[in-house]
């Protein structure tokens, strides 16, 4: 009996200990961190935050993030997707490089894009491994000009120029490739065409 009553009371204590403990703990990570969390999101990281989206003539156009589908000779193409660029799915293709289908797309590029030599890009032929990839490489965007300066009757000098204009360097100096946000140039480019006029 005498056990019994002893552990009553110690039994409460433990209770009102852990009932203390959740409490001061759903007040500091449910509320606290969350706060704090959504704080740095607004404040600091707004752009990333917000996904990144790009703005222009006081519209969004779509997110630095994601690449888009632009059809037609008068836009810079970015790599193909096997997701169609939606942004809920993701996936590459896998295909090697003797598979048949990247030949004929490679003798389609080469005849669109005129005497180029003999190798291409790896990116005007293969998907991005998340089929979600905004930027080209720097060659890339170089092989389309011709064919966008003629179809928008611009100088093909001006849409190199574009271009070299739009290439970002490697990520502090050293990581990853020189690249291309196709979005960005894209965007450029109507600028540019829409002053042309």
């Amino acid at each position: 009996m005498a056990s019994s009553s002893l552990s009553i009371p110690s039994l409460r204590r433990q209770t009102v200990a852990a009932v203390r403990l959740l409490l001061v703990l759903t007040l500091l990570l449910g509320v606290g961190y969350p706060a704090v969390v959504w704080a740095v999101g607004r404040v600091g990281l707004h752009d990333q935050a917000t996904g990144s989206l790009v703005h222009h003539d006081g519209r969004v156009v779509g997110s630095s993030l994601l690449g888009q589908n632009f059809s037609g000779a008068t836009w810079f193409h970015g790599r193909a997707s096997a997701s169609s660029y939606a942004g809920n799915t993701s996936g590459g293709t896998n295909l090697p490089e003797s598979d048949p289908q990247l030949w004929k797309a490679a003798a389609a590029m080469r005849r669109a894009a005129g005497s180029i030599g003999d190798r291409l890009p790896p990116d005007a032929l293969t998907t991005s491994a998340s089929g979600l990839d905004p930027d080209i490489s720097p060659a890339y965007a170089e092989l389309q000009a011709p064919q966008i300066a003629a179809a928008r009757q611009l100088p093909v000098a001006l849409v190199r120029r574009l271009v070299a204009q739009h290439t970002t360097g490697r990520t502090l100096g050293y990581l990853g490739e020189p690249r291309v946000d196709v979005l960005e140039l894209n965007l450029a480019l109507q600028d540019l065409s829409a002053g042309a006029r």
